[in-house]
């Protein structure tokens, strides 16, 4: 067990990634602290994983309810040897049709309260742990319409690298892991039906060489990694799970001739 007698913190663990992820922390012997905002999928996420898990409800985005939502997990658990800042939310912001509050509040939920997590969590944090940052392609790929979630996980991207230097005197580590189109509830904000899920599923798909859309344990997996001794001199870095569309897209199945 790679995890064995380690206590983590997943923020947004009760859906998605989070949710993934913290199912996989807990095979591999971690006990596991979600936090998340909606107390239903809270409850039936912490139902699901059993009594290795501890689950506060608290908005990362109010950063007096993050410090309390920590320290009631290290209370119950004891100091972290692993944090993963994964809550965050898709959003548009096509120019000349974006209010400022609906933009600030995407760089709210996807930056600002990553940095706030981590900030809120040094304290309990044993020196040589880990902190995992959950970053997106969005952040190189250009896509109309994203500018506040890209600018976002641009500066989730950068951040990553200056909170690696700066705890690096304690020996924690600080990386980040970029999911390309998962399958995650993120989606249904801009998917409300199955069809139309099924449609960006098919975009997605059609743009990466690995011709599909990826699945939350895939991301999990490589959080698993650097959150475990087997990245034990990997800081500063990231890794991007998404089938290539970043890496080698002109490998993707549009631009295959025949």
């Amino acid at each position: 067990m790679r995890l064995r007698g380690k206590i983590a913190l997943i923020t947004g663990g009760n859906s998605g990634i989070g949710l993934a992820t913290a199912r996989l922390f807990v095979a591999e012997g971690a006990r596991v602290a979600i936090i998340g905002r909606n107390k239903e999928t809270l409850d039936a996420a912490a139902a699901e994983l059993g009594g290795s898990v501890t689950a506060v409800q608290a908005d990362v985005t109010d950063v007096e309810e993050t410090e309390r939502a920590v320290t009631t997990a290290t209370e119950r658990l004891g100091k972290l040897d692993v944090v993963f800042a994964n809550a965050g939310a898709a959003g548009t912001s096509p120019l000349g049709q974006t209010s400022l509050a609906a933009f600030e509040q995407i760089v709210r939920i996807n930056l600002t309260a990553a940095f706030f997590t981590v900030q809120a969590a040094l304290p309990h944090l044993n020196d040589g742990a880990s902190i995992v940052l959950n970053g997106s392609v969005h952040a190189v790929m250009g896509m109309p319409g994203f500018s506040a979630y890209a600018a976002a996980k641009g500066g989730v991207r950068s951040m990553t690298r200056n909170l690696a230097s700066e705890l690096a005197p304690r020996r924690i580590r600080v990386n980040q892991v970029t999911p390309g189109g998962t399958r995650t509830p993120i989606w249904s904000s801009l998917a409300p039906t199955d069809a139309a899920l099924a449609a960006i599923e098919a975009r997605i798909s059609r743009g990466a060489p690995l011709g599909r859309i990826g699945e939350a344990d895939e991301i999990a997996r490589a959080v698993l990694y650097l959150a475990s001794d087997d990245a034990s001199n990997v800081t500063g870095t990231e890794i991007v799970v998404d089938g290539g569309a970043t890496g080698a897209p002109l490998g993707a199945p549009i631009f295959r001739a025949g």
